[in-house]
């Protein structure tokens, strides 16, 4: 028997970092993160002959993830996930790969008589942004999943659901108005234009992957609200296909939509025809995955 895979490193670091404004220390934004980074390399022996002289500490890594985020930029998570990834790659010739995983919590400016106040914020509940880095040094390949999650959704109406596959077992009756929920988990993956590290912190620079996330959240957002949606399925399609079109760095989009259904109150009972009480079911609820890239062209 052998070791065939392995990684480790420190979870559940968590940081809050304040950016003051140079002209105006009063204006400022904060970064609270959630940041997960694991090593691979050179650490077979610490495994199969309980050597470890090649481990690098987990408290280590934790340690290093805190004073780089005090050290360097941390916005946007992409640009901080790609400087932890050259850190330990850089700084330890056994460490051949990493894995960076950050969450991101949404904490945005309200407004105060007009205008967003300079440093006061509001929480965006369960809603995060992530990204998730991998990296190998042997190859010099970089590829990141960035995206949202739990941003939780809801329209009373403009949904609807009919036509599908229907035997003895079927007990759905066909609706074309119906309450549409969900929690939105979507994410996006940069690949092919990524060509370095450094190209990471280059692009996070010029913008890229606020661009991106703003444009994404924006499309998920304005598609659930505007089309009159025949199902969950066709409606996360268009989505996909609008943030490919928005995007030309993304390669992939992936959803992950759970239905999560309010139930008509049956009041017959009661002699009521009732047409606007709902109960929320919170399970069993429908789970609808989808990933959706790119033409390949046919090779000849």
């Amino acid at each position: 028997m052998s070791l065939i895979d392995s990684s480790y490193g420190k979870a559940n670091v968590k940081f809050l970092k304040v950016k003051r404004d140079r002209h105006n220390p009063k204006v400022q934004e904060v970064l609270q993160a959630n940041c997960q980074v694991l090593l691979r390399g050179d650490f077979d022996v610490s495994y199969t002959e309980a050597d470890n002289s090649p481990i690098v500490p987990t408290d280590t890594v934790k340690n290093t993830i805190l004073i780089e985020a005090k050290n360097t930029e941390v916005w946007p998570i992409e640009r901080f996930a790609a400087h932890l990834a050259k850190h330990f790659t850089t700084k330890y010739n056994h460490v051949s790969g990493v894995e960076v995983t950050i969450v991101q919590d949404v904490w945005t400016k309200y407004e105060v008589n007009g205008k967003l106040h300079d440093h006061s914020f509001t929480h965006g509940g369960p809603e995060t942004r992530r990204t998730f880095l991998t990296y190998n040094k042997p190859s010099n390949k970089v590829t990141i999943v960035s995206g949202i999650k739990d941003l939780k959704v809801m329209k009373s109406t403009g949904s609807m659901f009919y036509g599908y596959n229907e035997c003895d077992y079927t007990t759905l009756k066909p609706t074309t108005d119906r309450i549409l929920s969900t929690n939105v988990d979507a994410s996006w993956k940069f690949e092919s234009h990524l060509s370095s590290l450094d190209d990471v912190v280059q692009k996070a620079k010029n913008g890229l992957f606020d661009n991106v996330y703003e444009s994404a959240r924006k499309i998920t957002l304005d598609r659930f609200a505007i089309e009159n949606s025949p199902s969950v399925q066709a409606t996360m399609y268009n989505m996909s296909l609008e943030i490919l079109d928005a995007a030309p760095a993304v390669d992939t989009v992936s959803y992950e939509l759970p239905n999560i259904h309010f139930i008509l109150y049956n009041l017959e009972w009661k002699g009521i025809n009732n047409d606007d009480l709902y109960y929320p079911s919170s399970d069993p609820n429908g789970l609808i995955k989808s990933t959706v890239g790119r033409k390949v062209p046919s090779k000849l």
